[in-house]
């Protein structure tokens, strides 16, 4: 059975959270501040991770960059703001997706399952190779030429695996928003800022990228065979 742990520290909405996953068959563990999160995800290896970032004693950002530095555990933020740097942060630290409350009972179980369902893929689908480029999912590193290699956040990893699915083919603004945060989720200024960081660690001249392409007006691309000079 998958089980779920759910943080928060509102014990009425973990409560109400907790309820409708157990009535879709999930088993759930309770937790209501980061500190004891962190000792029932050591102790049980939760499938995935239901977290609420405004938490007492450890927030749901340290939990998440925690959790992240030792697993590929899914992770689901929780939270009540709405800022784009607040999202981008959990997501740069690891998340996999996010909901802003309030939410509906419908929704929250909707994201759960698209999360298993990637984490299930990318388990199935381990590792690709286009060139000199090899992306173990699993892990989320990347490695060059077999020799350099790079730890990935979620949203990265998500976005390189899908342009080398489909490499040397310009894939569409919306479409690659689509694939990384699913539909009606992120924007074209969240996906610019996840170019730019992914850029900045896989290409040896970021200001001339040679293996992710900007085509104006259209979108993205990754080029399988780039020039690289000697």
């Amino acid at each position: 059975m998958t089980k779920i742990l759910v943080v928060d520290d509102d014990r009425v909405l973990a409560d109400v959270i907790a309820f409708t996953l157990r009535r879709e068959g999930y088993q759930i563990l309770l937790s209501h501040d980061g500190e004891t999160a962190l000792q029932c995800w050591e102790q049980e290896l939760p499938d995935i991770i239901v977290l609420d970032i405004g938490l007492p004693k450890i927030d749901g950002f340290e939990v998440c960059r925690h959790v992240r530095a030792h697993a590929n555990t899914p992770i689901i933020l929780l939270t009540v703001r709405d800022e784009e740097d607040d999202i981008i942060h959990g997501l740069d630290l690891g998340a996999d997706d996010y909901i802003t409350k309030p939410f509906s009972p419908r929704q929250l179980v909707a994201r759960v399952r698209a999360v298993l369902r990637r984490a299930s893929q990318s388990l199935n689908e381990p590792w690709q190779q286009v060139g000199n480029l090899r992306l173990d999912s699993s892990r989320r590193e990347l490695s060059i030429d077999d020799a350099r290699t790079f730890t990935l956040t979620s949203l990265e990893n998500r976005l390189l695996g899908y342009l080398m699915l489909n490499a040397n083919r310009v894939m569409t603004i919306d479409a690659l928003i689509d694939h990384v945060w699913g539909p009606a989720r992120g924007d074209r200024d969240m996906l610019r800022q996840l170019i730019h960081r992914l850029r900045s660690k896989i290409e040896p001249d970021p200001s001339n990228p040679i293996y992710i392409e900007t085509v104006p007006g259209l979108g993205y691309g990754l080029i399988a065979e780039p020039d690289i000079d000697d």
